[in-house]
C-alpha cells in the first residue's frame, strides 16, 4: 500500500453516545480538514446507516467556530445507530452499497467512532474493501462509557461517566443523610456485563460520601446476601446507600432486572433497566424501611457539565491520532490508550488490529472486587481516579452550555 493516498475522508459515530464522543469527532474532522492528502471531509448521519441511505454531510461547509464547539457538546452530534452488518459471504448487499458510495465520493479514508460492535463493523468493511481491491484506509476510534473495549487501558467516555456517577452518588449521600428517619437508597448505573460504572460509585468515598455497598456483574448476585448486607448497615445506622450495575445476574446467568426480556438492540444485547425499583421493593418488603430506587439512566452518558478534562483531551487525541496514522499508511486498526508506569498518570496512544476489539469485552478484574463481592478495592481507585481528573473550560450562553449548531449540509 502506498504511503501517499489522496482522497476524501468519511467519519461516522455508532453505538451509545458519551459526554465526549464529539471531542473525538472534532479530533477527526479538524485534523482531516487540515490534511493535504484529504480532499473532502464527510460525516455520515446515524452511523453506517447514513452511508447506506445516502444521508451524508459536507463537513467542509461548516463554520470552523461551530465545529470547535463540538468540544463543548455531549451526545453524538452526527447521530448514531445500532446496525449490524451481515457477513459479506452471506449477504454482500450492504457492502456493495458502501463501495458504490465510497467510489462515487472518492472516499479513501474511513473513520468509525464506537465500541465493541462498531469495531466489528469496521473490521468487516476493511476486509471487504481489501477483497475487492478498493484502497481505503479504515480506522476504529474507541468510545464507550462501559469501558469494556479490549486492548485499551480505558475508553474515552468512561472517565466523564465515572465522574458523573461519583458526583451524583456523593450528592445522593448528602441528601440521604438529611433526616433522622431511616431510609435506604439504591442507585442503578449502566453496565451490562462489566461493572466499571458501578465501581465508579465507590469513588464518592474520596469526598467522604461512600456508598455502603457496590455490586458489580463480575460477581454472581445473591439476593439473600444483598438483603443481609443492607440490613446489617440499616440496623446499625438507620441509613444505607447501595450502588448496583444494571447487569448484575444470578449464578445461573439470569439478569436480576425484570426488563431483561423486554427487548434487544440490533446486536441482540438485552436492554436492561428497572433494577433499582426491583431491589427497592425487595428491601421495603423485607425490612419495612423507607426506600428510594434511583436509575441514573441516560444522565450518566450525557452529563457534559461534569466531563473530565482528562477524558475530553484524550477523546480529541484519539480522533486526531487516527487521522494522522491513516495518512501515514495504517489501516484496519483501532486507536488504543496505553497507561505508562509511574506515580503520576501518563498515557500514550498506539494502534491494535481491529479484530482484537471486535465482539469482545473487558471486565473489572476479580481481584479489584472485594472478597465479599459488595465493593471495590484500592486497585480500582488507583485505576479510575486519574481518569476523572480535571475540569475543562466550558462555553456558556445565557447561563446555559453553548452546544455546536452544525448546518449539516447534505452532499
Amino acid at each position: 500500500m502506498s504511503k501517499n493516498l489522496v482522497g476524501a475522508a468519511m467519519f461516522a459515530q455508532s453505538g451509545g453516545p458519551t459526554a465526549v464522543i464529539n471531542a473525538s469527532a472534532y479530533g477527526v474532522l479538524n485534523t482531516a480538514l487540515e490534511a493535504a492528502e484529504i480532499t473532502n471531509v464527510y460525516g455520515a448521519a446515524n452511523g453506517i446507516v447514513g452511508i447506506l441511505g445516502d444521508k451524508i454531510y459536507d463537513i467542509g461547509a461548516e463554520d470552523a467556530a461551530e465545529l470547535a464547539l463540538l468540544m463543548n457538546t455531549p451526545s453524538s452530534e452526527l447521530g448514531s445507530c445500532r446496525y449490524k452488518l451481515k457477513n459479506a459471504a452471506d449477504d454482500d448487499t450492504d457492502y456493495k452499497k458502501l463501495l458504490e458510495v465510497f467510489r462515487r465520493l472518492d472516499v479513501r479514508y474511513f473513520f468509525y467512532n464506537g465500541g465493541n460492535d462498531s469495531m466489528d463493523t469496521c473490521n468487516k468493511i476493511s476486509a471487504y474493501m481489501q477483497s475487492v481491491g478498493y484502497e481505503c484506509r479504515v480506522m476504529g476510534i474507541p468510545k464507550t462509557i462501559d469501558n469494556d473495549l479490549c486492548g485499551t487501558d480505558h475508553s474515552p467516555g468512561f472517565g466523564s461517566a465515572a465522574k458523573y456517577i461519583a458526583t451524583s452518588v456523593a450528592e445522593i449521600y448528602k441528601d440521604n443523610n438529611v433526616y433522622n428517619t431511616g431510609s435506604v437508597t439504591v442507585v442503578e448505573t449502566m453496565g451490562r456485563h462489566a461493572g466499571w460504572l458501578a465501581g465508579a460509585a465507590a469513588l464518592a468515598g474520596v469526598a467522604g460520601c461512600a456508598p455502603d455497598f457496590v455490586y458489580l456483574p463480575e460477581v454472581a448476585f445473591d439476593m439473600e446476601k444483598f438483603v443481609a448486607d443492607v440490613k446489617s448497615v440499616y440496623d446499625a445506622t438507620g441509613k444505607c446507600l447501595v450502588a448496583v450495575s444494571e447487569g448484575i445476574a444470578y449464578a445461573d446467568g439470569s439478569f436480576v432486572s425484570e426488563a431483561k426480556a423486554s427487548a434487544t438492540d440490533g446486536f441482540n444485547h438485552a436492554q436492561l433497566g428497572g433494577l433499582a425499583a426491583i431491589l427497592a421493593e425487595v428491601v421495603k418488603t423485607r425490612l419495612g424501611a423507607k426506600v428510594r430506587g434511583i436509575e441514573l439512566s441516560l444522565l450518566q452518558r450525557c452529563g457534559a457539565h461534569l466531563a473530565s478534562k482528562t477524558d475530553l483531551d484524550e477523546a480529541f487525541g484519539v480522533g486526531e491520532f487516527a487521522v494522522k496514522r491513516a495518512i501515514a499508511g495504517e489501516t484496519d486498526k483501532m486507536v488504543v490508550i496505553n497507561r505508562l508506569d509511574g506515580a503520576e498518570y501518563r498515557a500514550e496512544l498506539a494502534l491494535q488490529p481491529l479484530s482484537m476489539a471486535a465482539n469482545s469485552e473487558k471486565k473489572v478484574p476479580r481481584e479489584w472486587v472485594n472478597a465479599a463481592g459488595n465493593g471495590v478495592t484500592q486497585e480500582f481507585f488507583d485505576y479510575a481516579l486519574p481518569l476523572i481528573a480535571g475540569e475543562p473550560e466550558r462555553v456558556f450562553e445565557h447561563g446555559l452550555p453553548r452546544f455546536a449548531r452544525l448546518r449539516k449540509v447534505l452532499v
